[in-house]
């Protein structure tokens, strides 16, 4: 889908396939839409869904009214009647269908599983810089590495074209890997095996999978290797339900997959910290480390700081590679550890089959167990039961949180929208490559304290192991600010010898921290813009990646394209979204980044129109090139006149 290029399209599955799939599996699929970059994905209503509506809990009568509604409106999907009319078809033929997983920085590089071997020793060469190989594989054309932060490849398929996988696959018997040996972190680890995120783990064949593999693999005597740090953080109460009441919730345990939580974990970056002895390894010998969860996002920076390679797979997969220790292994044919006889246990050898899974399934997941989740949603642990709550019909601001301030965006609110100008002598605070996703933007996860955010903790008498995630702080403003392009991945060219959030502070030709310059360059009056490559915004739809673009002073952001959601979050923020002209970039313009940049014709902007960019570099040459506006609609455009979305409602309600 992403190759196809669905960015702003309603994608609807439809096909004889569909009465195969479960609700929970659609969910899945319709879950991944932003990474396929769709406005939504989604199924239609048919037999599966009243299913699941009845198995649910819902009560009957209500089912049949939804079934009879939309029959009458002609919405009921069924295979014998003719398909709808639609503006563009793709067909897949779910035999076809392989088990994969997605890595090492993208969910779109996709890698199946019996290519994962080659895949890790190709990604250790080519994206993290290690020698894997006696002999060297060859670099066919050398790339900076900030021109791609997500680590985009020719194809999405990490292995489809590649030349440097056919000499891989020539040389293969010469080729000496970094290997797991006993117990010992290498190269290719996996110190994170997380069953988590809202994709997965309401879907009751992957999690009972999970649990029937760990059974399997506890009864053959596998264990997880020690320095693997696994959870299970299901997406709702009723999955425990099922696991205790199938019994496969004790052997998920005596692999280390304890329930740490319901809702967002792993995937988001909330893993936790990883054994100091572990990291000082990591740290020691400069290893290449991997976490493996059932989530939906891998980007750069986002699961831990340690690993830099993170890889999406199902629950069953999570399980499997958490047992193997390692990613540099090809689960098809390797095997995974020794049973108590000493005799090699093959995946093959505890993968549970589609009629075991769902016998289970029949036996174990029912209506009673939903009905139950649901009539106690709104009760809790006693601590929560007793929180004291703030009473009164606004919120008092608490002056000494950390976790909750109030917010920059309504102080001196003019009631009268100011007169829009347009960008003059900006500066460029960051020149950044393609697929920049919101999550190198603003980081969700651990809080670095050497770092803007952790310092400010820090002087709050905060203590780094009470910091806790960007993601629980994003109520606190100066902390988000902080964060703000301070991914620890991120590489932004006006500092190319360093990797964080790091920029030149123009005026001085000196190196500092992106939020320092920004502030410098706010004390100096100096407006800001950001260039970048192609997909910038990429990734989950984080609304301070615009709060807190703006909040750094950046009055614009000029792209080659922009993932939708972004770039509509920079509109509803008031910081302007500008394109190239269609084939133009930073590098055909040979713009450095040390210009003073001018904008004109925003004081009468209309959607899509061209505005005209004029430079001037440090030695008084000048350049003029042309951007298109992404406000797209009048709307977009009422938004922007107004400062964004919170100003455009706020004096709407004032003005009636």
């Amino acid at each position: 889908l992403r190759e196809y290029g669905v960015v702003g399209k309603f994608v609807e599955f439809f096909g004889s396939g569909l009465c195969n799939l479960s609700l929970p599996d659609r969910a899945t699929i319709s879950n991944m839409s932003p990474e396929y970059g769709a406005t939504m994905g989604f199924f239609p209503i048919d037999e599966q869904t009243i299913k699941y509506l009845l198995l649910s809990g819902r009560k009957k009568e209500h089912v049949e009214l939804i079934k009879n509604y939309s029959q009458r409106q002609g919405i009921f999907y069924e295979q014998d009647k003719e398909e709808p009319m639609y503006t563009d078809v793709l067909e897949l033929d779910l035999h076809t269908i392989e088990p994969s997983l997605a890595g090492p920085k993208r969910p779109q590089d996709r890698i199946p599983m019996n290519q994962m071997e080659e895949a890790f020793d190709l990604a250790l060469s080519e994206i993290f810089g290690k020698e894997t190989a006696t002999h060297e594989i060859p670099h066919e054309d050398e790339h900076e590495r900030w021109q791609d932060e997500g680590g985009s490849s020719e194809s999405d398929s990490f292995l489809e074209t590649d030349s440097k996988y056919q000499q891989w696959l020539e040389r293969k018997a010469n080729i000496s890997k970094s290997k797991l040996v006993d117990d010992k972190i290498k190269n290719g680890s996996v110190v994170i095996a997380a069953i988590t995120s809202c994709t997965n783990t309401s879907n009751p064949s992957v999690l009972i999978g999970a649990g029937l593999l760990a059974k399997k693999a506890v009864e053959k005597g596998l264990t997880i290797k020690p320095f693997v740090k696994t959870s299970l953080a299901p997406g709702s109460r009723v999955v425990s339900g099922y696991l205790k009441k199938a019994n496969l919730m004790i052997f998920l345990e005596k692999l280390g997959f304890h329930i740490v939580g319901f809702g967002c974990t792993t995937c988001i970056g909330n893993s936790g910290p990883l054994d100091k002895k572990i990291v000082k390894i990591i740290q020691d010998e400069d290893l290449v480390v991997a976490s493996v969860l059932s989530g939906n996002r891998n980007f750069e920076g986002r699961i831990n700081p340690y690993t830099k390679a993170n890889y999406l797979a199902s629950p069953m997969l999570v399980v499997a590679y958490a047992l193997a220790g390692t990613i540099d292994i090809n689960l098809t044919k390797d095997s995974i550890g020794n049973d108590k006889q000493g005799n090699p246990v093959f995946l093959k050898d505890i993968w549970p089959s589609k009629e075991e899974i769902k016998e289970i399934i029949s036996e174990n997941v029912c209506s009673e167990l939903f009905r139950k989740q649901y009539s106690e949603i709104f009760e809790g642990t006693d601590l929560w039961l007793n929180l004291s709550i703030p009473k009164g019909k606004s919120y008092n601001w608490d002056m000494n949180s950390t976790y909750i301030q109030e917010p920059p965006f309504f102080i001196d609110f003019p009631i009268q929208s100011p007169k829009i100008t347009n960008i003059k002598n900006a500066h460029v605070l960051a020149l950044l490559g393609d697929s920049l996703t919101t999550d190198h933007i603003s980081p969700a996860g651990a809080i670095p304290a050497k770092d803007p955010a952790g310092t400010y903790l820090i002087e709050k008498g905060i203590k780094p192991l009470d910091f806790n995630s960007f993601g629980s702080r994003r109520g606190n403003h100066e902390v988000m600010l902080r964060g703000t392009f301070g991914n620890i991945r991120l590489r932004n060219k006006l500092a190319p010898d360093k990797e964080g959030g790091w920029t030149n502070y123009i005026p001085s030709n000196e190196i500092m921290s992106i939020f320092d310059a920004a502030m410098k360059y706010k004390d100096a009056n100096i407006p800001l813009i950001v260039i970048a490559g192609k997909e910038y915004g990429t990734g989950s739809s984080r609304d301070w990646a615009a709060k807190g673009t703006l909040l750094l002073g950046i009055k614009a952001v000029i792209a080659v394209s922009y993932e939708r959601i972004h770039r509509s979050n920079l509109v509803g923020m008031g910081v302007l979204p500008l394109e190239f002209l269609k084939g133009e970039d930073m590098e055909l313009l040979k713009l450095t980044g040390k210009e003073q940049f001018s904008i004109t014709g925003i004081n009468d902007i209309s959607p899509g129109k061209q505005l005209v960019v004029k430079t001037t570099d440090l030695d008084g040459n000048k350049k003029e090139f042309k951007v298109l506006a992404r406000l797209d609609s009048d709307v977009e455009v009422d938004y922007y006149r107004n400062g964004g979305i919170l100003h455009t409602v706020l004096r709407n309600m004032i003005s009636k």
